[in-house]
């Protein structure tokens, strides 16, 4: 008997709870999810990364040290050369070059191999997506 496979086209209704604003709500898919420890705080922290329906970025992030539980979502649009981000709330408009700035100081990627492995791979699909847009 074969074995079932998962569909991962499949998309189904989504509902991010979140803390800081009202929960989110989409059609989409799970495209990443990631867990991890702190020993030092005690905290077990969980994030999901979606793909919605519209093609936009769904991220969801939950902390929890066993005396608090923490929900955060975002929606992640890209439009040109910027991304808007909201949470539900607010929305914050960030130019994607900026927003990649932020991204490699928070993954600690420094002058080494990888940072140029990153922002080459990044700048590359900027270019695809400015030619594609402009």
């Amino acid at each position: 008997m074969a074995e079932p496979t998962r569909n991962d086209s499949a998309l189904e209704s989504i509902t991010l709870q979140n803390d800081s604003g009202p929960v989110i709500t989409f059609d989409g898919r799970l495209c990443g999810e990631h867990s991890f420890y702190d020993a030092e705080t005690g905290a077990l922290t969980q994030q999901k990364l979606y793909i919605t329906n519209q093609g936009y970025t769904a991220y969801a992030v939950v902390r929890n040290d066993g005396r608090v539980k923490e929900r955060r979502a975002y929606l992640l649009k890209r439009e040109g050369q910027f991304c808007r981000i909201n949470n539900g709330q607010y929305d914050v408009v960030v130019n994607v070059r900026d927003l990649l700035l932020a991204v490699k100081g928070l993954c600690g990627l420094e002058e080494d191999a990888r940072e140029e492995d990153f922002f080459k791979d990044a700048m590359d699909i900027i270019g695809q997506d400015d030619a594609a847009n402009g």
